[in-house]
């Protein structure tokens, strides 16, 4: 039997409308379509009639499908000679285990494609009208995860490193350990008050910001009940959101 053919598809961050068409393809085309939590349900009615649904979210603290099981089934699927679309929310490549898969493809000769998607490390902050960059305040940002592996001994984050007021920090996964990202920052040098926004279900209809400083930020978020899934935005151009915040007040005219 012929091997079959994998996407690894970014969803995007949330929008279903930030797919990308080479995205929206790789969906219309697939037999088995396996989804993570994340990705729009709205998405789902793109594909075949005949295509089977395989749900692998993931929670903070459940995973419906461990990453091994996702691998196998991939490589299952794809030799049985099925076009499998394995839908990712954002890109496949940012903190996706999509290098995983793709290697555990690769291991079993099958061909696979990866389309990149609208990472939510970019596309959340300029829904919450937060400029990662802008002249004059920040020349650069990094992308950390909040959520390290827990068989790590040590953390892999030197955050001594991250401690300049310059830059930007956009952090995933990091709600469940927001208190220690910001000791570690204070303890390393950075201003107590640089200014900090949590953005809640970002780029979705339900998006929510709390904005704060690394000296409250942990003890406002307990106070609202903040969750997950959200994108932390640390630095100086959380400020410039009173200005140029856009969707939440179309959220608000909408109502």
């Amino acid at each position: 039997m012929q091997k079959g053919k994998v996407y690894l598809t970014g969803a995007g961050p949330g929008d279903p409308k930030l797919i990308t068409l080479k995205g929206l393809e790789s969906i219309q085309q697939a037999d088995v379509l396996i989804y993570d939590r994340l990705v729009s349900r709205e998405l789902l009615k793109y594909a075949p009639e005949h295509a089977e649904f395989v749900f692998a979210g993931k929670f903070p603290n459940h995973h419906t499908l461990r990453q091994e099981e996702i691998n196998k089934l991939l490589v299952e699927k794809a030799l049985a000679g099925k076009t499998v679309t394995r839908l990712k929310g954002g890109d496949p490549f940012v903190f996706g285990r999509g290098g995983e898969e793709a290697a555990a493809l690769a291991e079993h000769g099958i061909e696979f494609e990866v389309i990149p998607g609208v990472t939510s490390a970019v596309a959340v902050p300029a829904y919450a009208g937060i400029p990662l960059t802008h002249r004059g305040i920040a020349s650069s940002f990094c992308v950390l995860t909040g959520c390290e592996n827990p068989e790590k001994e040590n953390s892999a984050i030197d955050w001594a490193r991250y401690a300049n007021d310059q830059e930007t920090l956009v952090i995933l996964m990091g709600i469940g350990n927001l208190s220690l990202i910001a000791e570690n920052l204070i303890a390393n040098g950075r201003s107590s008050a640089t200014p900090v926004a949590l953005i809640h279900w970002g780029t979705c209809q339900k998006q929510t910001t709390l904005v704060g400083t690394l000296a409250n930020i942990a003890e406002e978020a307990a106070r609202s009940h903040f969750q997950n899934p959200a994108v932390i935005v640390i630095g100086d151009v959380v400020r410039l959101r009173e200005r140029i915040a856009w969707f939440e007040k179309q959220l608000v005219m909408e109502v």
